[in-house]
């Protein structure tokens, strides 16, 4: 009986890089600041400044809807969601410079309350597919003169919680703050344990 042969296919991840992307550090999340605000990009400014804030994953937080940061005419400085994949609430906070920013693009796109935060430009979708929050990190990323291949959507989620980590060892906050239901989780997902016994490793001079 004959078999017919399968061409061969490339694996998906030829040429990538693959595992967990790497969080931005404060000197990338200044450098695209500034370079949002030059251009004057007011939504990616909102949504740069909400994905690092919120601590969101990209589903999360293309979903976002005006109501969700907003109470009448203020930004929220505090606000809570629904997280779609695990269904667990989860709050964050918004500071200064992003309740400003995410102002400036209310007030510019003209948006309701009901009205999802980032609008698709596209008629197909209601709101910003994470497919489309997918390619704006990268151009941000870019941007910052940083390889786009290690970075992506999670290196904004990671981002704040890899900073809060760093300065202040607590797990419990840190876990709490990405709405993840077990602790081992957390670990997993900022990849401390290894961070952890490099510096502890380091300190010890033989």
């Amino acid at each position: 009986m004959e078999t017919r042969e399968h061409p061969h296919r490339e694996a998906w991840n030829k040429g990538k890089l693959v595992g967990q992307k790497a969080p931005l550090k404060a000197k990338d999340i200044w450098a695209i600041r500034i370079h949002l605000q030059n251009a004057h990009e007011v939504r990616d400014l909102a949504m740069f400044n909400l994905a690092i804030d919120s601590k969101l994953r990209g589903c999360d937080l293309v979903s976002l809807r005006v109501r969700d940061v907003t109470h009448g005419n203020q930004v929220l400085s505090r606000a809570m969601v629904v997280q779609r994949k695990t269904q667990r609430p989860v709050q964050f906070e918004l500071t200064e410079p992003t309740r400003t920013a995410v102002a400036a693009w209310i007030a510019k796109a003209g948006l309701k309350s009901e009205d999802f935060l980032f609008p698709s430009r596209l008629h197909e979708s209601p709101h910003v597919s994470t497919r489309q929050y997918a390619r704006i990190v990268e151009h941000w990323v870019a941007a910052a003169g940083l390889d786009p291949s290690a970075y992506g959507t999670h290196s904004m989620r990671r981002t704040k919680a890899t900073l809060i980590y760093k300065r202040t060892k607590n797990l419990r906050a840190v876990q709490l703050l990405l709405g993840h239901s077990k602790l081992e989780s957390t670990v997993r997902y900022l990849g401390i344990e290894v961070d952890d016994a490099l510096e502890i490793s380091e300190q010890i001079e033989i």
